[in-house]
């Protein structure tokens, strides 16, 4: 059965990073996905580079990983302030959930220790009480990560992954963003299932 997918990032590359080749499994198997990021972080974009980067970035990103343009919901909200509007985020998740009932929202853990985070995984539970949701994993924020749902990726899968990732330019100096370190991570959670590569989940709440 096609289902709607909705990817939650607190900010435009937390998607990416967290669940990408899982993105383009989900696209190749005929789903229709959704992005919505709350933050461009125009505050902390590099100097010397246009305050909008981040947005122009997601649309690339989105785009190369098979995300249709009107799929893709960017909120302009300050970052590593998103607790201070919490409410608001909850208003507009609420109605990404009229307007796409999605069967599965995938955000950050709610353990992660980035307030921006934990503040959009805490209000999509609000949200989405009686929907399936998963936690996807970025491990610099993750003290703790359960292991508990994976998805099978193939090399395809990440090869797209990297290549989204890639396409934010202003990023590009973090080590998190290295080739290896994404494909290392996808073959060990590949390796904990049988399979060369997978995305690792801790799952919230699974309706079936």
């Amino acid at each position: 059965m096609k289902k709607r997918i909705l990817i939650i990032a607190p900010h435009t590359d937390d998607g990416e990073f967290g669940c990408g080749g899982s993105i383009v499994k989900f696209i190749e198997q005929g789903d229709d996905v959704y992005y919505a990021a709350f933050s461009t972080a125009e505050q902390s974009v590099p100097a010397g580079m246009p305050r909008n980067i981040l947005e122009t970035e997601v649309k690339e990103a989105t785009g190369r990983l098979g995300i249709l343009p009107g799929n893709l919901i960017i909120y302009k909200h300050e970052v590593r302030k998103l607790n201070y509007v919490r409410q608001d985020i909850l208003e507009e998740l609420v109605k990404i959930k009229k307007e796409i009932d999605p069967h599965l929202v995938l955000t950050p853990v709610t353990t992660d220790i980035h307030q921006d985070h934990s503040t959009v995984a805490i209000e999509s539970i609000r949200a989405f009480k009686q929907t399936s949701i998963w936690g996807y994993e970025l491990p610099w924020n993750n003290i703790s990560f359960r292991t508990q749902a994976f998805i099978r990726l193939d090399n395809a899968h990440i090869e797209k992954k990297i290549s989204a990732i890639r396409a934010y330019k202003s990023q590009a100096g973090k080590n998190y963003t290295c080739r290896g370190f994404i494909r290392g991570l996808a073959k060990l959670r590949g390796v904990q299932i049988g399979s060369d590569y997978a995305e690792a989940f801790e799952v919230t709440r699974w309706v079936m």
